[in-house]
């Protein structure tokens, strides 16, 4: 009964990624040429989140900063406080035009305080949402980047935060540096 369980946890997940594949490769591509324009042009990427995406903004912070698969010159990324409101005060003292804030979306909707410091320093803004993502469609300016998971599960949705994590991460890594082996 238990090992059912567990196995049903791994098929949900797999069905979740098959879904959201299509879905999410064009707002995904979109995010990562943000994310190379910023960096190429001299700029930073800014990671926040709230609840596990705070989390996962420290991961990817890591991953642009250090290495994703890959040995490649570090890139200009930081993770900001996990606080929303400290947050929204790194983005006020850290953020300049061109730069990106990525946020990461638990669900819990305390993420205007951000948006709102990211886009009065003319910043782009690359959100990964799960549940409620669609109020961002009110925050976000025609320049930004939604990505939003297709499920309401807590869980399921931070799975599919890490993966999109990763795929910005080799995105970025194949426009810099080409198709090489890993």
């Amino acid at each position: 009964m238990l090992e059912q369980r567990i196995q049903q946890q791994f098929f949900d997940g797999a069905d979740l990624k098959y879904q959201a594949a299509e879905l999410l490769a064009r707002p995904i591509a979109d995010a990562a040429a943000a994310l190379l324009a910023a960096l190429t042009g001299g700029g930073k990427v800014l990671a926040a989140g709230s609840g596990a995406g705070a989390a996962l903004a420290i991961h990817l912070a890591r991953l642009l900063a250090g290495r994703f698969e890959r040995e490649r010159p570090p890139l200009a990324a930081l993770a900001l406080a996990a606080f929303n409101g400290e947050a929204a005060q790194q983005v006020r003292a850290l953020g300049l035009p061109g730069d990106v804030l990525v946020y990461i979306d638990d669900g819990e909707g305390h993420s205007a305080v951000v948006i709102s410091a990211a886009q009065a320093k003319d910043m782009t803004i690359v959100v990964v949402a799960g549940r409620g993502a669609q109020a961002f469609g009110e925050l976000l300016a025609e320049t930004d980047v939604l990505i939003a998971v297709p499920h309401e599960r807590a869980a399921r949705v931070a799975e599919l935060q890490m993966l999109v994590l990763h795929c910005l991460c080799d995105a970025v890594d194949f426009q810099l540096m080409g198709d090489q082996d890993l």
